[in-house]
């Protein structure tokens, strides 16, 4: 039972019934004296009534210093509906339990396990990865200038680029905004990494918008597309896993989703007869009016190959849609055999037929990679074949933010055009570099391997990315005590395995996945020891799960 705030055990005193609720008694029932011993249970059930309201997101009314009654504005009724709508099972309920966890722990209430690892989510310096030393000291330096003067402390070529950058700030500052489409020199900088990446295929400056992040191109883009009422509302087809970023996003602007399957048995790859199938179906309901990819991918960790990604132009050119490639894995490659094709540079290499008119955004992130540098949130947008006065509503758009975080900005012309050969950075930087993505490359195949031990559990190859996402067999005892549960079986199975061995990772159903089939995310991040012991729990978890519920 809640107990009541001295406040509100002296409305009841004072015979504040109309503040209380009126659900318990009648307008002539009378007050408790001020000497009563306790509270009568009529009044305890106003009371127990009026604090219950707010947490149900009634209506609740609200005693000014002057003795007015107001109902609160913004309730769950009068808020923005799509809001409502809007799920992000990363950072879910989940998480929260996670959370709840750790504090527990922190407490002295013991667990069946000594720490939560959080393998939920990419986020890479929270999983032990080391951050590039080059990024750090530029950083350092453009951060605290004063540093620029102490000699012998930081190499010459980070001072001399942490000079450049500040020469491009506002009162040489890193505190000061910027322009709303970035830094000129950073956007230089990432057009000349664009040309060199795809071989020559030339980049506009103009063409290039600094983000927030990659997440912050993308909504704005979103924004930019979505139109229309009824039958005419703007689709969008995203894949299915996807990153529940898209369907967040697409919720609360209130457009259509369009989901098109990954092919699982093919090790998550497009297919061209899904994408017709998906897009043929949803024109009896809305205008599909883009076509989001993830490559390589989240949650799936596949690697499309050259040939995918010409058919999928194709068919966007085909059916009119506005590409959209999220491609801030694009360092992330493991299999052999895989290679990241940027959609930009096959775009250009299949000819004016379609350089010319195939519209494309596409995005990258200071996130993901080597890097890691999450909190940075830095990125960047490049826009093709945009009509200019849409191009002209963009900036309008991005403006209205004023800048993305500049030492994102900062740290992305890091990464954009890092140490030369003979430069006394650069063998320190290689170094790193290679280190982390070859231990990447290792806890990949390592994954990989342990989960397709155990029965039960099936795991492609993690050719890219970050993650894996196999597929579990869940039995039908355990579907069935979930399902009258309130819950998706899959998020039963991550719960039980969180509370019985604190491993967190985000079930299959928040990304999307076909019926009947159910799976999890979990990030190959931690370091590999720690990844072999998480590996092996979930293993040994698997087996008594299925063994409790045969």
């Amino acid at each position: 039972m809640r107990l009541l705030s001295p406040r509100n055990v002296r409305l009841l005193h004072r015979g504040q019934r109309d503040v209380l609720g009126s659900s318990c008694g009648g307008p002539g029932s009378p007050s408790p004296p001020l000497t009563s011993p306790s509270v009568p249970p009529i009044a305890l059930c106003r009371a127990l009534s009026s604090l219950t309201a707010s947490r149900r997101g009634l209506p609740q009314k609200k005693m000014s210093e002057n003795g007015i009654s107001r109902p609160k504005v913004l309730t769950l009724d009068t808020m923005n509906p799509t809001v409502k709508m809007v799920e992000y099972a990363v950072r879910g309920p989940i998480v929260q339990r996670a959370v709840e966890l750790e504090k527990e722990l922190s407490e002295g209430i013991e667990k069946p396990f000594a720490e939560v690892i959080k393998a939920n989510i990419g986020d890479a310096h929270a999983m032990g990865q080391q951050p590039i030393t080059f990024f750090r000291q530029v950083l350092a330096l453009c951060s605290y200038p004063e540093l620029l003067n102490i000699d012998n402390t930081f190499p010459e070529d980070a001072k001399n680029r942490a000079r450049l950058i500040l020469q491009s700030c506002g009162g040489s500052s890193l505190g000061a905004y910027s322009p709303s489409q970035g830094i000129d020199t950073v956007r230089h900088d990432v057009a000349n990494y664009i040309e060199r990446r795809d071989g020559g295929v030339p980049c506009d400056p103009e063409n290039i918008y600094l983000t927030t992040g990659a997440s912050d191109g993308i909504t704005t883009m979103l924004k930019l597309l979505v139109c229309g009422q009824g039958i005419d509302r703007t689709g969008v087809m995203i894949s299915i896993p996807q990153y529940p970023l898209y369907s967040a996003a697409l919720a609360e602007l209130g457009a259509v989703q369009i989901n098109y399957f990954l092919n699982e048995d093919n090790c998550w790859s497009m297919d061209i007869n899904e994408l017709q199938r998906a897009v043929n179906e949803a024109r009896q309901h809305c205008h599909p009016r883009a076509l989001c990819i993830i490559n390589p991918g989240n949650p799936t960790g596949q690697v499309q190959s050259r040939e995918c990604i010409e058919d999928v132009i194709r068919f966007a050119a085909k059916e009119r849609l506005f590409l959209m490639a999220d491609e801030v894995y694009q360092d992330n490659v493991y299999a052999e055999g895989c290679k990241f094709h940027s959609f930009k540079k096959v775009l250009f290499e299949m000819g004016p037929e379609y350089s010319e008119t195939v519209e494309l955004a596409s995005f990258h992130s200071t996130s993901k990679c080597y890097m890691g540098e999450c909190g940075f949130r830095g990125g960047y947008m490049e826009v093709i074949n945009m009509d200019n006065d849409v191009k002209f509503q963009l900036t309008k758009l991005v403006s209205v933010r004023l800048c993305a975080p500049v030492p994102g900005q900062a740290l992305l012309d890091l990464v954009v055009n890092p140490p030369q050969p003979g430069e006394p950075s650069y063998n320190c930087f290689i170094k790193e570099r290679t280190a982390t993505l070859s231990a990447l490359a290792e806890k990949a195949k390592l994954t990989e391997q342990i989960l397709n031990t155990v029965p039960g559990i099936r795991c492609n190859p993690v050719q890219g990315a970050m993650y894996s996402f196999p597929c579990i067999t869940i039995p039908d005892k355990a579907i069935k005590e979930a399902l009258e549960k309130g819950q998706q079986p899959d998020m039963f199975y991550c719960m039980k395995l969180l509370e019985e061995t604190g491993i967190c990772l985000v079930p299959g159903s928040g990304f999307g996945q076909k019926e009947g089939t159910y799976h999890f995310r979990m990030t190959i991040l931690p370091p590999i020891d720690k990844l072999t012991i998480l590996l092996n729990k979930v293993k040994e978890f698997h087996q008594r799960f299925t063994q409790q519920y045969s």
